[in-house]
């Protein structure tokens, strides 16, 4: 009669099995929590500019925004941007207070809601949105908010000294030089003419560009254009998703305050950081 034969397993051995995968998974996960919480430089300057009603694809692939382009080689550009809403008041409002405040018109609203003017004065800091005269309201969140009155300004007194920017600020062009009534080489133009200087001297001088669109042109999905530029960024295109939320969480990181609304759900934009 055959002789069956009965394997015994070594308890002590698949302990230690497990306590060997244990520690990896532990130490994996240390890894990621110590990275997803290392700080984002800082800044002395940020600066936002926000264009209108075009793709991603429109402006990175369309041929028709040669100074983009250029700009992109030298920057961080995301190729899974968002916008968060049509049609264009409430992205404005998402970005410039972390909600759409329920907002899904372009009408007039007047709101007494934490913005990020109220929480970088909490911080003794500075906000300014320079508007380009012919700017509509729907444009300037700021105008919505009875707490942020006062810190708009024309865009005639953007500094030519660099260093006497804000914290924060916001660029606002018009109807026509933001691609929602004039064509999209028009615009191309002006960001050139407007901010070439500043997107140039931000890379030695610890300072941020942001470039993004309000919304797409409503066959996208709402996927835009949005790059970061200026000092400590690392070039490339990233695939990594961001909305507006995403983008105001970021700055609030960069300037050490609590995050506002929706942006409190999304992590500040990794991956793109060197030393400024």
């Amino acid at each position: 009669m055959p002789t069956s034969t009965r394997r015994i397993s070594n308890p002590c051995k698949g302990a230690a099995i497990w306590l060997l995968r244990a520690g990896v998974a532990i130490l994996a996960t240390g890894i990621a929590a110590a990275s997803a919480a290392a700080p984002l430089p800082k800044y002395d300057h940020i600066l936002v500019v926000m264009m209108e009603n075009h793709s991603f694809d429109q402006i990175f692939n369309g041929g028709k925004a040669p100074y983009l382009r250029s700009l992109a080689k030298e920057s961080a550009v995301f190729t899974n941007s968002y916008a968060v809403a049509h049609p264009s008041q409430p992205n404005y409002l998402a970005l410039f207070s972390g909600s759409t405040q329920g907002v899904k018109n372009d009408l007039n609203y007047d709101f007494d809601k934490p913005n990020l003017a109220t929480e970088l004065n909490a911080a003794g800091k500075h906000f300014v949105g320079y508007i380009e005269a012919g700017s509509p309201r729907k444009h300037n969140p700021w105008e919505s908010f009875a707490n942020a009155k006062g810190v708009e300004q024309p865009l005639t007194a953007f500094p030519g000294n660099f260093a006497l920017l804000p914290a924060v600020g916001f660029v606002i062009p018009n109807l026509s030089n933001d691609m929602h009534d004039g064509p999209i080489e028009q615009a191309d133009e002006w960001l050139q003419q407007h901010l070439g200087d500043y997107a140039t001297w931000a890379k030695s001088h610890r300072s941020l560009l942001i470039i993004t669109f309000d919304e797409d042109d409503n066959h996208a999905g709402n996927q835009i254009f949005t790059l970061f530029g200026g000092a400590g960024i690392v070039p490339g295109q990233y695939a990594e998703r961001i909305d507006h939320y995403s983008v105001l969480r970021t700055i609030e990181d960069i300037e050490g305050m609590p995050p506002l609304g929706t942006s409190t759900a999304r992590a500040a934009i990794s991956g793109i950081w060197g030393a400024p």
